[in-house]
């Protein structure tokens, strides 16, 4: 079978932290760094909407939205945008989106701020819609109107991308290993899984589905920007979310107000590197749990590292050939074991439930904690329903926004190399192109000047150890904008805003509310 989780469960992997385990041990900034205005007092003050608008796109920065309280969440509002299907065609059909809004505690809020948790695919829209802590720190929510939206394509917003049912997709993301991996056999079954899951996603979402790019999305916030009055947009990016921050600045340049992005990606890496990046990236995650995991009492490992390592790469090498159960009629398949895996390692404060699954499948022979995880990570509810369609988005979004093609030469190539970097998630990183090379869609243009020249400043947020989004691509993309600032979280997990210190809480805080950005990378 193809490997079909790419940058995916980015946001979910943030909300899992919110729900399960809160913020991780608090330190106080040392010393507050050198700052500068991140929008120099002088900046030229700019009108809500351009006088020059085209007038097909009138209609959608003047709109007026109707705001209802939320449903489940009186404190929030709730409502739907209109946007253009094609903005190429802005006199065209429209799209509807999805957007939640909570209003500032303070009388006289500092302005909105917009607020992508990641993916490409995981809703924005719940964060807000839903009762719970919310977006940010209890001081930003204070100045700050919070706005989310499902991005188009995701969640609640249209078009809805659907491709297979339930059924369908238990076996495409759960489903049995038949052939040997890497045979040719494997890579015929996978090819046949991979038209059907397109076909489908073609037949059930309709035509809209190929402007469900980054690009246009992006186009999307600036139409929210103007709804919610702000001449600037202030936007707040974790992982995917980093992207679409990067592809809005480089839209408008001059729109942009304070962007936080954090757990950045690099838009200049290729599909075949960003794949490769991000293996090392868990690779060096579960090398950290592992230790951590050998340094205490009750790790169901011993010896070294490297001992471990080809233990679970030998566990799983007999997954492939005889799944154990996992619950009820379910059974843990190589797929499912490989899938939780990933789901335990996006943050130190859940390696724990790694040493829980693994205790239980190396001393009862169960995979009922792996197969959790893997359903968290795939958003699949108890009743074998799935709860958003996180994993037919994040495809949809990310084969029109970026592919590799399929050259034989290279995809072998590049097997080679994944199997090398990794002894235990090598083996099932092959293949990875296959998927996008096979969508029917040309990709988007995105556009040819990455850099956002003329914006204001950008804070881009990087882990040392992040392992959805190595750190190096944090570092690059700070490089890449022209207003771009470094911050460093020296830890572990994925993301750090709201989740890993006061450094950085306060760091981001007083960029937002204080209009202040580090002079120099602080080390957090």
């Amino acid at each position: 079978m193809v490997r079909f989780h790419r940058l995916i469960a980015t946001g979910v992997a943030s909300f899992l932290t919110v729900v399960l385990t809160g913020c991780a041990g608090f330190f106080g900034l040392s010393a507050v760094p050198a700052e500068t205005p991140a929008i120099a007092a002088t900046a030229k003050a700019l009108p809500v909407v351009d006088a020059n608008l085209p007038t097909a796109l009138t209609k959608y920065y003047k709109q007026k939205p109707t705001w209802k309280p939320c449903p489940n969440n009186k404190s929030s509002k709730c409502g739907t945008i209109l946007v253009p299907t094609n903005w190429a065609k802005p006199s065209g059909s429209s799209l509807k989106l999805a957007v939640a809004w909570r209003p500032a505690d303070k009388s006289k809020p500092l302005g909105s701020i917009l607020f992508n948790p990641g993916g490409p695919g995981s809703p924005a829209y719940d964060w807000i819609a839903e009762p719970g802590d919310g977006v940010g720190t209890a001081n930003l929510r204070s100045n700050y109107n919070i706005v989310a939206f499902d991005p188009r394509g995701v969640g609640r917003s249209q078009p809805t991308v659907k491709c297979l049912d339930a059924k369908g997709n238990d076996e495409l993301f759960y489903g049995d290993q038949t052939h040997p991996i890497g045979s040719p056999e494997d890579l015929a079954e996978s090819r046949a899984k991979t038209k059907a899951f397109i076909d489908a996603c073609v037949k059930n979402t309709g035509p809209a589905i190929q402007f469900v790019d980054t690009v246009s999305a992006a186009r999307d916030m600036d139409v929210i920007r103007a709804i919610f009055g702000d001449s600037r947009l202030n936007y707040l990016g974790y992982s995917y979310g980093t992207y679409l921050g990067t592809i809005y600045a480089a839209q408008y340049p001059k729109r942009v107000g304070h962007l936080v992005l954090d757990g950045a990606i690099d838009p200049t890496v290729s599909d075949y590197d960003q794949s490769f990046y991000q293996l090392k990236g868990f690779d060096s995650a579960l090398k950290a749990y592992l230790a951590d995991c050998l340094a205490n009492k009750g790790c169901p490992f011993t010896g070294s590292v490297a001992q471990a390592e080809a233990k679970i790469a030998s566990w799983l090498r007999g997954l492939e050939t005889d799944p154990i159960p996992a619950g009820g009629t379910r059974k843990l398949t190589v797929w499912a074991a490989e899938t939780g895996l990933i789901m335990s390692l996006y943050s130190n404060s859940y390696w724990k439930y790694a040493t829980d699954a693994f205790t239980e499948a190396f001393s009862q022979n169960t995979g009922r904690s792996f197969m959790q995880l893997a359903d968290f990570y795939y958003d699949r509810n108890q009743d074998g329903t799935y709860a958003t369609n996180l994993m037919e988005a994040n495809i949809a979004i990310a084969c029109m926004d970026a592919r590799s093609e399929w050259n034989p030469t290279e995809v072998a190539k590049q097997n080679a190399r994944v199997v090398g970097a990794s002894t235990v998630f090598g083996r099932y990183w092959q293949n990875g192109a296959l998927t996008c090379s096979m969508w029917p869609y040309p990709l988007a243009k995105k556009p040819a000047d990455l850099t956002a020249k003329g914006s204001a400043k950008i804070l881009v947020i990087g882990t040392t150890n992040d392992p959805a989004t190595p750190y190096a691509q944090a570092q690059a993309l700070a490089k890449l904008l022209s207003g771009g600032v470094m911050v460093t979280y020296n830890g572990e997990g994925h993301t750090a805003y709201g989740r890993s210190n006061s450094c950085i809480d306060k760091t981001v805080d007083r960029y937002f509310i204080n209009n202040l950005v580090p002079t120099s990378d602080p080390q957090c």
